[in-house]
């Protein structure tokens, strides 16, 4: 594949239907990921099924370059080191070799057995549109979602572990592996540590497992739920080093222990400034929309939201490669 340049992609869709790649095309996007794609097998996914998601891909004159997450359950006693580990290791390895195969160039992956935590009752945004949020007073900090508590180093012996194994099947595959934070980035959640929550967290990452084919997957979203301002920091710390593998464009109003999201246009962040930050470190991979706004008369899925995101991102894009 020719080098590519900074471009927008969609993301956040696990079903490949006609209307999903007609919609991708509409909005002039090329590429695009899946997150936790509804494909067959309980414990793996196979070739043929991957295969086919990319030869549909191709007829519309599109890529699939990435897919975001395995269903948790692929892996969750790897993350936490139980009994069974090894075979889930096995089942991912087999995935990842798949993925090679079938031509799909990036695994994107978390480490939070417990999954992406928002309080209820959504934010109430401009003009009625809905955000998800997050406020830690609101829940109860003494109830495991594990049968015991895990902390963080035990969390990093058990990443330690699955990484030594994969990574070098990654590798041999042609699979890039994409790290993406834990969400909401607080210390520890249901009695388990999250150990992806903050700058030095992913450096002992990338500097553990130093590889062409190991990076992040930046999601600037919770990057700006740790601090705000932290993230252009962070985009030159690992752009200058070649870890950006793809961007999560999404924004959010305050920070751990309570923030909400928002319109991408109206959070913490100046967003033009972080596209001229990855122009700076030379990133060549894609931005995809992330957790929008619900807007009136949308779909659950959020096509409206999404348009706008879309909309305005190729438009920071288009406006930092002419300067």
């Amino acid at each position: 594949m020719a080098e590519l340049k900074m471009r927008v992609a969609l993301g956040q869709f696990n079903e490949l239907t006609d209307d999903m790649l007609t919609y991708v095309k509409q909005l002039g996007a090329d590429d695009f990921l899946m997150n936790t794609p509804r494909l067959p097998g309980d414990h793996r996914w196979e070739y043929e099924d991957l295969k086919a998601m990319v030869d549909q891909s191709t007829a519309r004159g599109l890529r699939l370059m990435a897919l975001e997450n395995v269903p948790v359950h692929y892996y969750e006693k790897a993350m936490l080191g139980l009994p069974g580990r090894d075979e889930q290791i096995e089942h991912m390895c087999a995935t990842i070799r798949n993925m090679g195969k079938a031509g799909i160039p990036i695994l994107g992956y978390h480490w939070m057995p417990n999954k992406v935590w928002r309080t209820p009752d959504p934010a109430v945004l401009r003009g009625g549109a809905r955000g998800t949020r997050f406020n830690l007073d609101e829940h109860d900090l003494n109830e495991l979602t594990q049968e015991r508590e895990y902390d963080a180093e035990e969390m990093w012996d058990n990443y330690t572990y699955y990484l030594e194994r994969i990574l070098p099947v990654a590798e041999e595959a042609g699979v890039t592996l994409a790290l993406h934070p834990d969400d909401p980035p607080v210390e520890t959640l249901g009695g388990v540590a999250r150990i992806f929550r903050n700058f030095d967290c992913f450096k002992r990452a990338m500097d553990t497992f130093d590889s062409p084919n190991h990076g992040l997957d930046f999601c600037m979203g919770c990057w700006s739920e740790m601090g705000p301002d932290g993230v252009i920091p962070a985009i030159r710390h690992f752009g200058e080093r070649g870890k950006l593998v793809y961007i999560h464009m999404r924004d959010v109003q305050g920070q751990v222990p309570c923030f909400n999201e928002c319109f991408i246009d109206e959070g913490n962040l100046n967003v033009f400034e972080v596209v001229q930050a990855l122009k700076e470190v030379n990133f060549t991979g894609f931005i995809i929309d992330d957790h929008v706004p619900h807007m009136i008369g949308d779909t659950p899925w959020g096509h409206r939201g999404r348009a706008y995101a879309i909309g305005y991102i190729r438009a920071l894009i288009d406006v930092a490669e002419k300067m």
